[in-house]
């Protein structure tokens, strides 16, 4: 890691692309943003991927978290993790729900609902081996509907795509939680 810096230089904010994502920020850019500036098609349809994931589903804040969280710890994605922490506790995660989604048996620790753990599993499966057994996607399909399942297929797989970018360019954590 480079400490304080990512692999590649940040491209400028500005221009049309960087106006539309600050508009999805709510004014601020993050080193995230200001990387997929440098491909400003990639960065417009990032931008719409992660903005529909994360305020366009039915998918409660609190199993969008668990998510988001457990793919961070999964993948190593430091920056992910600080940047989703604050808005995980803002949807009810609690220091316990913090400590033991760091645990590689996180699902199986009895302090989630039926719901949380079974989307905790499909989470596991999916970010380490991608194919998610039946058992596990039987689980997610009994407590969530279609259109939920789909989601959270996508979520997982987004958020996969986010830290294994973070992780490649080695963005360092934000300092005070901008997330992706």
């Amino acid at each position: 890691m480079n400490g304080d810096r990512p692999r590649l230089p940040e491209a400028p904010a500005e221009g049309p692309t960087a106006e539309l994502i600050a508009v999805r920020r709510g004014g601020r850019l993050s080193a995230l943003d200001r990387l997929l500036l440098h491909s400003p098609p990639v960065a417009e349809g990032w931008n719409a991927l992660l903005g529909a994931l994360r305020s366009a589903t039915t998918l409660p804040a609190d199993l969008r978290e668990l998510v988001v969280l457990r793919v961070a710890v999964l993948n190593d994605a430091a920056f992910e993790w600080a940047a989703h922490e604050p808005i995980g506790r803002d949807a009810g995660l609690t220091d316990l729900h913090l400590r033991v989604l760091r645990r590689p048996d996180a699902a199986g620790e009895p302090v989630w609902t039926p719901v949380q753990a079974a989307v905790l599993a499909f989470t596991d499966a999916s970010t380490r081996a991608v194919a998610v057994p039946d058992a596990v996607f039987a689980a997610v399909r009994d407590l969530l509907d279609v259109r939920q399942v789909v989601e959270l297929t996508a979520l997982v797989a987004g958020y996969a795509m986010v830290s294994r970018f973070l992780v490649a360019l080695q963005v360092p954590p934000p300092a005070g939680g901008v997330a992706g």
